[in-house]
């Protein structure tokens, strides 16, 4: 991604993200995506969330698995950093701590692809909105 100078600039990239988002969703015949967030605040990324969202991004299309990954701020589990919050189809979210690329490897294989718990998840102190 270039350098955004213009209002132009960021409707090309909305507009390109939109268009690979349509594509992921004819591919998995319009089904829910697991939607991937990761904790992208100050804390997050000095603790290596890029490096785990970088693999993320990179491993799951190789491993055949639709899903969304993006980045979100502070989800408020600073001490447990790197954080990764993943939400299957039709399920409530789990995050996760301490994610780094071992722990990533160990989520996509055991727990999207096979539904089993790992160690590292944080137990919720919220309920989402209905």
């Amino acid at each position: 991604m270039g350098i955004v100078k213009t209002v132009e600039d960021l409707n090309k990239i909305r507009n390109s993200i939109k268009e690979k988002n349509k594509k992921l969703f004819s591919k998995n015949g319009n089904a829910k995506l697991i939607d991937i967030k990761i904790g992208m605040a100050t804390c997050g990324i000095a603790s290596g969330a890029k490096g785990v969202m970088d693999f993320l991004i990179e491993e799951l299309p190789k491993r055949n698995i639709n899903a969304k990954v993006k980045q979100t701020g502070c989800m408020g589990y600073c001490y447990a950093e790197p954080t990764i919050a993943i939400t299957l189809p039709n399920q409530n979210p789990i995050v996760f701590g301490y994610v780094d690329l071992k722990k990533a490897d160990e989520i996509i294989e055991k727990f999207i692809k096979k539904g089993e718990l790992v160690d590292g998840i944080i137990p919720i102190n919220y309920e989402l909105a209905t």
